[in-house]
Parts: C-alpha cells; structure tokens; sequence
C-alpha cells in the first residue's frame, strides 16, 4: 500500500475506534504509531517519533496554562460563584417571558470565563437552573435546552480547555486564542439571549412559564457581595493577559491564587476540598497532556503520509472556493460531532486542514475559532452530545427523558450554527483584540 492509503486508512480506523469505545489517546497514538511502521518499515523511527512527540508535549512552557486554569475553574466551582451569579441575573430577568432562561445564559457566559469548562457550567446549572424554570411552570423542555445552549460558552469564552488544545495542536499563542474568543462568546450569549426572547414571543408554549407579579429585590450590598469576587477574578485574569502585564500562564497561576482566597474568605474551601481540587486537577491535567501528545504524534503520521497536500491538491485542483472549503469543513465536523467529542474533533480534523488553511493565507487563529464553535455543536447533537448526557446524569428526575434534553437543545444548536456562518463571513470579530 502507498503512504496515502495508510494515511486514510488509519484515520478511518481511529474514528472507529473511539466510536467503539476505545480512549481517545490510545486510538491515536497505536495506530499513528502503526501507520508510521508500515509506511517506513521502520520500527525503531516510529519510536523515535513518538519520542519527541512526548518530549515537545511535555516541555512546552504554555502547556502550564492547563493545570492552572484547571484548578482555578475547579476551586471556584467549590466557591459558589456560579450560583451567586444566576441569582443576580434572575432577579434583574425574572418579569421577563423566559426571563429565566435569558438569566441562566448571562450566569453562564461569566461563570465560562472563569472555569473554561463545558461539562462544569452544564452541572452546575442544572442544578441551580431546572429546578426553578420547572417550579415556574416552564416546559421542561426548554428548561433543559437553556442549560444545555448556554454550558458550551465555557468552551469558547476564554480560558478554554479546547482554544488550549487547538492552541497546542496549531501552534499558536494561547494568549492570542483567548483573546480571540471574546467577541465570539459574548456575540453567541447574545444571540442566544435573543433567541429566548424571540421564542417567548412566537412559540409561548415552548417556553412556558407564568408570570411573576413581585420580585424580591436584593440591596445593594448583597448585589456587590454575590457578583465582585467573580467579576474582580475575571478582570485580574482576562485584563492581565489583554493588556500584556501577564503571560497566560502568569494569568493563570495568578486567578488560581485569587481564587483560592476568595474561596477561604467565603469559607467555601475545606483541606478535604483543597485536596480534591488538588487531585482532579491532575487527573484532568495527565488526560489532557495524553491526548496532546497523541494529537502530536498523529500530525507526524499525517505529515509522512501527505495527507494534508493531497487534500490540498485535490480542493486546488477542483478550484474549490472559500466558502465550498468551509462547507466542507463544517460539515465535516457536525457529522463528526455526532459521534466524537470536540477534542477528538480538534485532533483528527485540524491537522488534516492546516496546510490548506495556511496556503490560503488565513488566519489559524482565526481558523481556531471557526473549529471550536463548529465543534461545540456536537455537544448539542445526539447520539454523542456530552452536555446533553451530563444535565441528564444530573437531573434528578426521571419525567424528562435524554429525548428531552436534546430536543430542548436543538433550537441553540441552530442558533450556534448561524453564529458560526457570522464568523466565517466576518474574521474581524475573532480578531479585533489582537
């Protein structure tokens, strides 16, 4: 078999192994490992490369980002902010026709820009969110759906675990990707917010919900007590890297100590709970650094096997233009996303697009937000939408179905996808920061 045919090979091979269950890591790491056995009969080069790919991986200053902004999501998890935040937003949205939800969207884009994580907005809301929209009467439906749209900002307002990953798998700066993903967010939070609005407007029974005629307004004090700490922590963080006092790692390092005392101070924070966030934050740290590592030695075999300029050629040769290659692109993508997760996504697909990409002279960074927010519609998409699994591990109640979730769900999938086709027509919003 030629270079190519291995390539391809091995690259349905991995989708189809993580489909079945395999690791992610192991998947792409045996059998790039492989595919660079066959390709150069050459064992011993095949573990030299993996060799370095570990070495780059690890020894990467950057990569430090990951651990520290890990244990900063986690401990102000522990802290409540999250929860403090929801209750500011529903008392000024609570008159509103699903008020609530536009209320659960706004505590979300700011609890995503100090966690970065997905799976930790969706656990967290679907605590303190469905129960209330469901004691509003409001259709359980769309209870779930507000919770599941609004948890994938965590993966696009910076710090972001997956800008992280794309950052490592592009080589670009962390720095630049999370400035990058502002605009973005906070344009997807709005049009979700827009979205709910328009909703309760034209299809009230989706929504539901009754109406409130008094509302308990919190003092002044209160508002300051629930909502600085949060704000203060995102403006020493985001402001430290966008006006260059702090590198992302010293941002980092610097919002996990601020959050720590805030922590204390609030006396959210036991030694038991230090050394839990402790431990997870290793656990998703050594996780996260397995799957860069593959993703490195992957690149490596797609490199050998020409891949990458073969598909060039191929879109080259047919004349393909800018918006057939990003059809291409994000459909390629959302059928993935029905069946991986996004960092699977990132790992397979990007390598494959880079050189593409960079002979059209556009922006990677740029390009690193097209593919995150192309691959965070898989969060919403059956049969593999980890958003929609995780509210549904955390309900505890059994009327609303999986069904449900992703049903409620699908109106913000679609919303996410026309931000999407904005940001392609419009790269200045991603770049505007920089």
């Amino acid at each position: 078999m030629t270079p190519i045919e291995i390539g391809l090979i091995s690259v349905i091979v991995i989708v189809f192994l993580i489909y079945a269950g395999l690791y992610i890591p192991i998947a792409l790491g045996v059998v790039s490992l492989v595919s660079i056995w066959l390709m150069r009969d050459n064992f011993t080069l095949s573990l030299n490369l993996l060799k370095i790919a570990v070495g780059d991986s690890a020894m990467v200053y950057s990569f430090a980002t990951i651990p520290l902004f890990t244990f900063m999501g986690l401990i102000v998890s522990k802290a409540g902010l999250g929860r403090d935040i929801y209750e500011v937003m529903t008392m000024r949205f609570r008159k509103v026709k699903g008020g609530i939800g536009m209320a659960t969207v706004g505590a979300n884009a700011v609890f995503a820009a100090v966690t970065g994580s997905s799976i930790a907005s969706a656990s967290v809301f679907t605590k303190v969110s469905v129960p209330q929209m469901i004691a509003q009467d409001y259709n359980p439906r769309f209870a779930v759906g507000v919770v599941a749209g609004s948890s994938v900002l965590g993966m696009i307002i910076p710090p972001s675990a997956m800008l992280i990953i794309y950052s490592f798998v592009a080589e670009q700066s962390v720095g630049d990707m999370f400035l990058a993903g502002v605009i973005p967010g906070i344009l997807l939070a709005i049009a979700y917010v827009g979205a709910i609005w328009f909703m309760g407007r034209y299809t009230p029974n989706f929504v539901g919900g009754r109406q409130v005629m008094d509302t308990e307004w919190m003092s002044k004090s209160e508002i300051a007590s629930k909502t600085f700490p949060t704000l203060g922590l995102i403006t020493v963080v985001l402001g430290g890297i966008y006006t260059g006092w702090m590198t992302p790692v010293e941002a980092g390092a610097t919002g996990s100590l601020v959050a720590l005392i805030i922590a204390v101070l609030r006396r959210s924070m036991s030694l038991k709970g230090f050394w839990e966030a402790l431990l997870e934050t290793g656990h998703i740290t050594a996780a996260i650094l397995f799957l860069i590592t593959a993703a490195s030695i992957y690149s490596r075999m797609l490199g050998l096997a020409g891949l990458p300029n073969q598909l060039q050629d191929m879109l080259a040769g047919n004349s393909a233009s800018f918006w057939t290659i990003m059809f291409l692109y994000i459909l390629l993508m959302i059928f993935l996303g029905t069946i991986l997760d996004t960092a699977s996504i990132i790992l397979i697909v990007v390598p494959l697009f880079l050189p593409l990409v960079e002979a059209m002279d556009m922006s990677l960074v740029w390009f690193g937000i097209i593919t995150v927010v192309g691959a965070e519609i898989g969060l919403l998409t059956p049969p593999l939408g980890i958003s929609c699994f995780v509210i549904k591990s955390t309900l505890n109640d059994d009327s609303i179905s999986l069904k449900d979730v992703f049903m409620g769900a699908l109106p913000f999938a679609l919303v996410m996808l026309l931000v999407l086709l904005i940001l392609i027509e419009f790269p200045i919003l991603s770049l505007a920061l920089l």
